[in-house]
């Protein structure tokens, strides 16, 4: 809104009101939604979270399971989840204020992080309403997640390509012009690549304050790199494909980094609120979008490394139990919970995890100049 509004008025009153000029940089309102959404997440915190306690929003906490995990659990039963919803409310509020409302990427990223949302509130209203630590079934969650990913790649591949001369080649990193050609294979690569970030991000979600601080570092990656590719010089001199109007999108990766931050205030070890699905798969479905909006996908697989990371964890602890009599890969997955059984203490193993999420973020962007 600021854009369209405030912006003009520079050009019409330029002695009296020039100063709005700086409006149309792309760096400033990138780094004034951050500002906005953590601004606005940090006020409006503590009384979301005060009103989760007297609607009794509470996390239910597993009784099953690993004993030793439980016991170490077991006080966090009754923390407000669902805070999902404010980081959403305030990357919302973010975009509109500071947003370019006519560019489609922007409008998309949005519209595919709060239907990822939705199915996240969805799932943790039923196991609030329900009473289960279990909400929707799987399958279902895994159907709609790949739906909204067919409804992106859809439009990608037949209402607007994102670059008309390799509008559905995959750029493979480290190289200069090496592209895998996917044709009409681009709409499911899409899909699976939303589909797996919003699951890989809602995997790590299990300790206070992990996913949240990944989720940071990751957004601040991809918000330089949609600046890179969003302009033709930098792009052109680092060898990477240009997307027209992508660099919007930095913007939208600022302000879910501000929105993030000011969820982690209160989801510090000890967590005063948990995001619950309904943060987790619009968070992970978020940095997919990205992804794929500026045509980095692969880029997505180093950078979020610890999402990966967690991801395979299970992947594998699942295979290995199934088709090895039983046997385990690690003492318990996703990852985090195996340095858990290992007897780490949960502070250690988020910082420990934060630091890796930025040595696979340094990785990601140095493989721009490795090209």
């Amino acid at each position: 809104m600021a854009l369209m509004f405030l912006f003009p008025l520079s050009r019409t009153y330029p002695d009296l009101l020039g100063v709005l000029n700086v409006l149309g940089y792309i760096s400033f309102r990138s780094a004034m939604a951050a500002v906005t959404a953590m601004v606005i997440g940090v006020l409006i915190g503590p009384y979301f979270i005060q009103w989760l306690t007297r609607m009794k929003i509470g996390q239910t906490i597993r009784g099953e399971g690993v004993k030793a995990l439980y016991e170490r659990h077991k006080e966090k039963s009754g923390t407000p989840t669902m805070g999902g919803t404010l980081i959403l409310a305030s990357v919302t509020v973010s975009i509109l204020i500071w947003g370019n409302l006519t560019n489609p990427l922007v409008l998309a990223s949005l519209v595919v992080t709060l239907a990822l949302g939705a199915l996240g509130f969805l799932d943790d209203y039923t196991k609030l309403t329900e009473k289960k630590y279990l909400g929707v079934k799987a399958r279902q969650k895994l159907v709609v997640q790949f739906a909204i990913g067919l409804a992106v790649g859809c439009s990608l591949y037949f209402l607007h390509p994102l670059i008309p001369d390799r509008p559905f080649d995959l750029p493979l990193p480290f190289f200069k012009n090496a592209f895998i050609p996917l044709g009409i294979f681009y709409i499911f690569f899409v899909a699976l690549v939303i589909t797996g970030s919003s699951n890989a991000v809602n995997l790590t979600d299990g300790l206070d304050g992990l996913a949240s601080g990944c989720v940071i570092i990751a957004s601040l990656a991809f918000a330089a790199l949609a600046y890179i590719v969003g302009r033709v010089d930098y792009s052109t001199y680092l060898g990477i494909l240009h997307v027209p109007y992508s660099g919007e999108l930095a913007v939208f990766a600022m302000a879910l980094a501000g929105a993030t931050m000011a969820f982690l205030w209160f989801n510090a070890h000890p967590a005063a609120v948990f995001m619950g699905d309904t943060g987790s798969l619009a968070l992970g479905g978020a940095l997919g979008t990205l992804a794929v909006f500026i045509k980095q996908e692969l880029l997505l697989f180093i950078i979020g490394g610890v999402f990966v990371m967690e991801a395979v964890s299970v992947i594998l602890q699942v295979a290995s139990y199934k088709y090895r009599n039983k046997k385990r890969v690690f003492l318990m997955a996703p990852l985090h919970h195996h340095f858990e059984m290992k007897g780490w203490s949960e502070t250690t193993i988020v910082v420990r995890f934060w630091i890796l999420a930025a040595v696979f973020a340094f990785l990601g962007l140095a493989t721009l100049k490795v090209r």
